[in-house]
């Protein structure tokens, strides 16, 4: 069995600190007590249940690593076209209208994923990296100066989605708003198993205001990412403004708070392994591994669900056309 950590790491969950524990064995990714430290979770789950069922989420969960990606590479029987939440209110066939292609098989995924990246590409991302700098010195610095700040609510809560919102082309004006919004979607409070109310009232803002976005550089081009994802085209074949509109929402579920558990997770275990850390301070040109590793060792997308097109039998069970499967990355 391959190891998500090894033993020696001073991750939560190694093998050395865990006490033996006969409590039966649930998973319900809902459980706050669960996020606060998944990963005595995930080792029970891979010894003592690999394929797990939970009957009152009615899902499957796979976690031995070599069943995750065999499962990742496998989009006949696992697929994506339902979305990858396990909400009910983000789970089914209009996944895609928020999720965009990640909530496709192919061949729909494939001709979104090529149109978008005529868009979204390498060098558009590579010339913003100036102004990337510059407004992440603008956070960090007055919090630096303050002398003690809560990195989250000061930087790394802020920085991603203002990233984004200048990548899309989102006026200064606005960004606070869309920030807030974006924020309001992805919240979930203890207990809620399903997206709440107001993260489905701040959604339908979010797509609104991206809508009447599409509509004005349809009237007058920019230079944005929003102006090229309209221009973006292969052998005739263009995306609809549904299509942009979802991959424009995708960027703020799927880059906002992400981002935002990577920056915090990579001060967290810095702190916690400042040796480590102490490399690239001494050497800056590393700064991407601890980027890397950060989200190998602390992955900022834990689950990520499938749903089975046919019969699977694993580990003297079957998974029903129709299940749900849980994909524990983390």
């Amino acid at each position: 069995m391959i190891q998500a950590f090894p033993d020696s790491a001073p991750a939560a969950g190694s093998a050395s600190l865990d006490p033996p524990t006969f409590d039966p064995l649930v998973f319900n990714p809902y459980d706050y007590s669960f996020h606060d430290d998944p990963y005595p979770t995930y080792r029970r789950l891979r010894e003592e249940a690999p394929l797990y069922y939970n009957p009152d989420l009615d899902f499957w969960a796979l976690s031995r690593h070599a069943d995750v990606v065999a499962a990742f590479r496998d989009n006949i029987r696992l697929s994506s076209a339902n979305g990858v939440s396990l909400d009910p209110a983000a789970y089914g066939p209009n996944a895609h209208k928020v999720m965009s292609f990640l909530a496709m098989d192919d061949p729909r995924h494939m001709r979104m994923r090529r149109l978008v990246s005529k868009g979204f590409t390498p060098r558009r991302v590579a010339d913003l990296e100036d102004r990337i700098l510059e407004l992440t010195l603008r956070y960090l610095e007055p919090a630096l100066s303050a002398g003690e700040f809560d990195w989250i609510a000061e930087v790394a809560g802020k920085l991603p989605m203002d990233v984004i919102s200048e990548l899309l082309g989102v006026p200064e004006a606005d960004r606070a708003e869309i920030r807030r919004l974006a924020d309001l979607v992805v919240h979930r409070e203890e207990g809620v198993l399903d997206v709440p109310v107001a993260a489905m009232e701040a959604s339908l803002h979010l797509v609104g205001y991206y809508a009447d976005m599409l509509a004005e550089r349809r009237r007058k081009e920019a230079s944005d990412l929003t102006s090229a994802l309209l221009a973006a085209e292969i052998d005739g074949d263009r995306l609809t403004d549904d299509e942009i509109i979802g991959f424009m929402f995708l960027m703020v579920v799927a880059g906002n708070e992400t981002t935002t558990k990577l920056l915090g997770n990579a001060l967290y275990w810095g702190a916690h392994n400042k040796d480590e850390v102490a490399q690239v301070l001494s050497t800056p040109d590393r700064a991407p591994d601890w980027v890397e590793e950060t989200l190998r060792y602390d992955t900022s997308s834990q689950i990520v669900a499938r749903t089975a097109v046919e019969d699977i039998t694993l580990y003297d069970s079957t998974i029903r056309a129709g299940d749900k499967v849980l994909l524990l990355i983390g």
